[in-house]
């Protein structure tokens, strides 16, 4: 009996030892098989990587990358069928997309020099012309069914930013902006807010200098698309500075002044008669001739006066024209600074000649009634950049110092930009909105010596 007892209880340990056994390669075997087949998915994962990859590779090679955009410049006299054939395209479908455009957009106001960008794809089908009509517009011409084009008007996007450029002197104001990389309308506008102060054609003197802060509106792809307003300047004539900050007066009327306050602009007389005198005729697009009994346009203010009353030039300047001229009569013409020229009609006599210098305030006739006139009078008539302008409702540039009431506002403006022309503060990229202000923005990037 104790035999047997052993003897069964043997059976039992064995069959314990060999259960688990059992299970622990069972369950080897299955893990093996996991780990097998976790092999074999990332094999063949990257097995279909490299054939995705390929034929990535191989669809390049079949369909390569469209060409860049080229672009073509309007020529002069040139119209814009005409300019989209020298772009490029055919004479059909340069008719065809300037019917289109003509359809958004009057092809009569296409400027000379305005670019024409022309997009294909790679194997030559045009996709895309845009006409940039300005800074801030483009016409976009597409293809459409068969022959057919699709022309719109699209803004073209941009940001303003507040930046500085500064340069030197070496032979000219105009080169030494071209080697900052600004254009030269920029050296324009500069000679015109000191061209009260200087004379750009015979001041400048070699290793003066320039400081400029001002508005510049920038495309996606960083190209300056026009300049804004400026905001301050500088320039340094031979040790002797010239500074002018932007500011509105009192009335909301725009001018420059120097850092103390001065108007730089030289003053604009409020009339060309030395006295009083009524105003008979105003400016009029359609006025009732009293001699020649037609409507058409007075493009001057008429001012009564008796025969010998003295005509002033309202501001100084250089007389282009000194002399008889059909119904005009005794006529003087002068030239002034920033585009403006004034016209003095009727004269009885005449004080100057042609090519002369005049000074703001000098007489230079006396009121008559030459030419087609119907009795004394001075026809005064003002100009700016060519455009016939109503003197007496024309916001000429401000002269009076800056008021008390506004000089707070002004030293804002002062310890805005004079930090910045002086080299004492480092300018800050600042962006404007479309509706932004100048006075919300910071200081943009520096320009370079």
């Amino acid at each position: 009996m104790g035999v047997f007892g052993c003897s069964f209880g043997g059976k039992v340990n064995r069959r314990l030892v060999i259960i688990p056994g059992l299970a622990l390669i069972a369950i080897g075997a299955i893990a093996a098989g996991i780990v097998h087949k976790r092999s074999v998915d990332v094999a063949v994962q990257h097995e279909e990587e490299l054939l995705r990859a390929e034929a990535v590779h191989e669809q390049q090679q079949v369909q390569p990358l469209d060409p860049p955009a080229t672009e073509s410049k309007v020529g002069r006299s040139e119209n814009f069928a005409a300019a989209l054939q020298h772009a490029g395209l055919n004479a059909n479908d340069a008719s065809n997309a300037t019917a289109a455009a003509q359809r958004v957009f009057n092809l009569r106001q296409v400027r000379a020099g305005n670019a024409i960008t022309v997009n294909r794809s790679a194997d030559g089908q045009l996709r895309e012309i845009d006409y940039r009509i300005d800074a801030d517009r483009m016409v976009k011409i597409t293809p459409g069914d068969k022959d057919e084009f699709l022309a719109e008007v699209k803004a073209i996007p941009s940001k303003t930013e507040v930046t500085a450029v500064a340069g030197q002197i070496n032979d000219s104001l105009f080169n030494a902006m071209a080697r900052t990389g600004e254009s030269p309308e920029l050296a324009m506008r500069l000679a015109q807010i000191f061209g009260y102060d200087l004379d750009f054609y015979n001041d400048p003197r070699k290793g003066d200098t320039f400081h400029v802060v001002l508005e510049k509106k920038k495309y996606a792809n960083g190209q300056t698309a026009g300049y804004g307003k400026i905001l301050a300047a500088e320039y340094d004539n031979g040790g002797k500075k010239y500074q002018a900050l932007l500011f509105h007066d009192d009335a909301g009327h725009p001018g420059y002044y120097s850092a103390d306050g001065k108007a730089l602009q030289k003053v604009f007389l409020h009339s060309p008669l030395k006295f009083s005198a009524t105003v008979t005729s105003h400016f009029s697009k359609s006025r009732y001739h009293p001699l020649l009994k037609i409507f058409r346009p007075h493009m001057g203010t008429d001012f009564r006066a008796p025969v010998g009353t003295p005509v002033q030039t309202i501001g100084s300047g250089r007389v282009e024209f000194a002399g008889r001229k059909g119904g005009e009569g005794n006529m003087i013409q002068i030239a002034h600074s920033d585009g403006y020229e004034t016209m003095y009609l009727h004269l009885s006599r005449m004080f100057v000649r042609q090519g002369e210098r005049v000074e703001i305030g000098k007489t230079i006739g006396l009121v008559g009634s030459t030419g087609l006139s119907t009795g004394p009078h001075l026809d005064f008539r003002i100009l700016q950049r060519g455009q016939y302008k109503n003197f007496e409702k024309l916001g000429l540039p401000p002269s009076d110092p800056i008021t008390k009431k506004a000089w707070p506002e002004f030293a804002l403006v002062r310890q805005q930009w004079l930090p910045l022309l002086e080299g004492r503060a480092v300018a800050e990229t600042g962006v404007l909105s479309p509706s932004g202000s100048a006075a919300d923005a910071a200081p943009a990037s520096a320009g370079s010596h």
